[in-house]
């Protein structure tokens, strides 16, 4: 999850005082609550952020928790669910002489809005309990390294995430063609909904590891494979490694330049949605000697006397 600054949400230092959380918060609430805001998008994004970051400062062991392992470590030990877990807004508002409805109470019952506060979604407010009953949790992102032999052939991955304040275990099927960025979504396996409603989602999201000998371009794969100047003038065959653990020869004919790129069809990464694959490019490089032997350079001055 991204990292968030609670003391420079509210505008405060981190040795600021209790009375001065209070007071920076009721500052802000008081400009970005919905009912001053008028239905301004981004002041009631404001305000949920604000009220995020009130609940964790105002709370001594939170913030004793939030200063000690910093933002994503408290993230790791605090659902959405256990930050405005006890913590009673309507009442602080209140306080403040703000009216209560963008939770449910007040003039304009219909007012609501999200408290997720996270990247992935969070849970919803509104007027009557029934409908609070159906507000989801927050969905959870799993970032998952891959091979580039796992994203061509698929694999079983074992994974290890925090669900409902507790370390859960999956077994998940990785189909192929899962290129970095691309996701798989398990229902239910998210955070936990505060107010009984059902819980988010898990999202799966593939990110691929460098590969010494293969690079990715989209779905074609890149290989790199060395000849030498004599063979790159008369022309040679090469093997190419494919990962089913078999490999197959290419003519490299006479001639061929330094960093030309040659084609096998249908050998690059499967397309996770519907058929077909990309291409498998093989780029020949040629490998120039940096020295030569006396006899090599005989040879080589007998050539540039023909007009080689």
């Amino acid at each position: 999850m991204a990292d968030k600054d609670y003391y420079k949400i509210l505008g405060v230092d981190k040795n600021a005082s209790e009375s001065e959380i209070k007071k920076a918060y009721r500052k802000l609430a008081m400009k970005y609550h919905p009912d001053h805001a008028k239905g301004d998008k981004g002041s009631e994004e404001k305000f949920k952020q604000i009220s995020e970051a009130y609940a964790v400062l105002s709370d001594p062991e939170k913030r004793k928790e939030y200063d000690q392992f910093g933002s994503s470590g408290f993230r790791q030990r605090y659902s959405q669910e256990d930050i405005f877990k006890g913590f009673d807004f309507s009442d602080i508002l209140r306080e403040f002489g703000i009216g209560g409805n963008a939770f449910g109470g007040g003039r304009r019952s219909g007012t609501r809005f999200s408290f997720g506060g996270s990247p992935f979604g969070g849970a919803s407010f509104g007027g009557g309990g029934q409908h609070a009953q159906q507000i989801k949790g927050s969905d959870l992102v799993y970032e998952i390294p891959l091979t580039v032999r796992e994203v061509v052939l698929g694999a079983e991955k074992a994974v290890n995430f925090q669900h409902g304040g507790r370390t859960e275990s999956l077994t998940v099927k990785i189909p192929k063609g899962m290129t970095t960025g691309k996701k798989l979504r398990l229902s239910g396996k998210g955070e936990q909904s505060p107010y009984g409603g059902p819980a988010g989602d898990l999202f799966i999201q593939a990110k691929v590891l460098e590969d010494p000998v293969y690079s990715i371009e989209g779905n074609d794969l890149i290989v790199n494979r060395e000849i030498k100047l004599t063979e790159a003038l008369l022309g040679t065959t090469i093997e190419v490694p494919l990962f089913e653990g078999k490999s197959l020869n290419m003519k490299i004919p006479p001639g061929t330049r330094h960093q030309t790129k040659m084609r096998i069809p249908r050998r690059g990464i499967p397309h996770m949605k519907g058929s077909g694959s990309g291409d498998l490019y093989v780029r020949v490089l040629v490998n120039m000697p940096k020295k030569l032997t006396e006899q090599q350079k005989k040879l080589i001055a007998q050539l540039a006397e023909t007009g080689l």
